[in-house]
This record gives structure tokens, sequence and C-alpha cells, in this order.
């Protein structure tokens, strides 16, 4: 399997943006957390929140097909296969759990971030219902699709509330690294 290592690589290849950098590493936070919470494997979560808009700044018009065909030529087909299928839309089918955690994680994560961003505590002391009023909003955060910030927590069987407070909580325990 792909090292975190090697991943990271990858990423720093593609990616120089220090926000698509920082979103990137709080994806994969959120992958490895969703990975302990179901016993699935860390790794490979975190490895697929990692790298799963790696290509999104160098080939913005090609993503995710570039790091997709480049998991699939190392033989990492799982992980290449949930990171075609984080946006509903591109119409690949969310087979398992990775698929759905990585759809989950990424929209919700980065409109959690966001949230954040604005308050005076940051993270510190922020509530799923402050993130749900915020959701409401379609002028905040308005590149957030919506649509598959509800769809994650469909696909985890989760309540939303349920799920931000996860998401929350795994931001707030690495808030000194991911700037918050």
């Amino acid at each position: 399997m792909l090292t975190h290592e090697q991943a990271r690589s990858i990423l720093e290849s593609m990616t120089k943006s220090e926000s698509l950098l920082r979103h990137a590493r709080t994806v994969e936070l959120v992958m490895e957390a969703l990975a302990r919470k179901y016993g699935e494997d860390a790794a490979k979560f975190g490895i697929t929140g990692l790298l799963h808009d790696a290509d999104y700044e160098a080939h913005p018009e090609q993503h995710p097909k570039v790091i997709v065909a480049q998991l699939e030529e190392m033989g990492e087909n799982e992980i290449a296969h949930a990171i075609a299928g984080h946006y509903s839309k591109w119409g690949v089918p969310r087979e398992s759990l990775l698929d759905k955690c990585i759809l989950a994680a990424d929209e919700l994560t980065g409109f959690i971030y966001a949230c954040a961003l604005i308050r005076p505590t940051k993270i510190e002391g922020l509530a799923a219902k402050s993130v749900i009023k915020k959701l409401k909003n379609k002028k905040f955060a308005a590149s957030v699709d919506r649509g598959e910030v509800y769809l994650g927590a469909e696909l985890l069987e989760m309540e939303l509330k349920d799920l931000i407070t996860f998401i929350i909580a795994v931001l707030e325990e690495n808030r000194a690294e991911i700037g918050l």
C-alpha cells in the first residue's frame, strides 16, 4: 500500500496553495477518525482524504482524473475509485464505506472550517446548530454544494447534526496544527 510519505509527496508535487494543502490535511484527519469509528483501515482512509483533491490546482479541468489515473497505475484501485466518486455529480457509484466517507467528509469538513474561521474563538465552542444555520445561508461559503453535505450524512446513515459534531471534535482536537 501507498505510504503516507509517498502520498504527501504526490500531493505536494501538484498542490502548492496553503489553503488546499490545509484542506487536504483536514479531510485526512476526518477520514482517519471515520475509519476508527467504523473499525476500518485508518491509513487507507487518511491517504484517500489527503489525495482527494491532489490534482485540483494543477489540473482543474481534469480533476480528479489525473490523480485517479496515477493511483490506478500504482495499483491503489480502492482509493482511486473513492476519489473518482467523491462528488456525486460525477456519476461514480459509492460502493464501499471508503467511497461514502470521502463524499461525507470533503464538503462538510471545508464548510465547518470556514464556519470556524470567522469566529473569534475559531473551532472552540462551535456548535452543530451554528453550522446548520450557516448551511441555510447560501451566500456563506457559496462554493460548498449543500446537496453533497446532506447526501454525505445520508450515505453514512447519520443525522447531519451528529456528523457535524463528529467533524468539529476532530478539528478541535487538531486545532493547533490546522490553524483553528
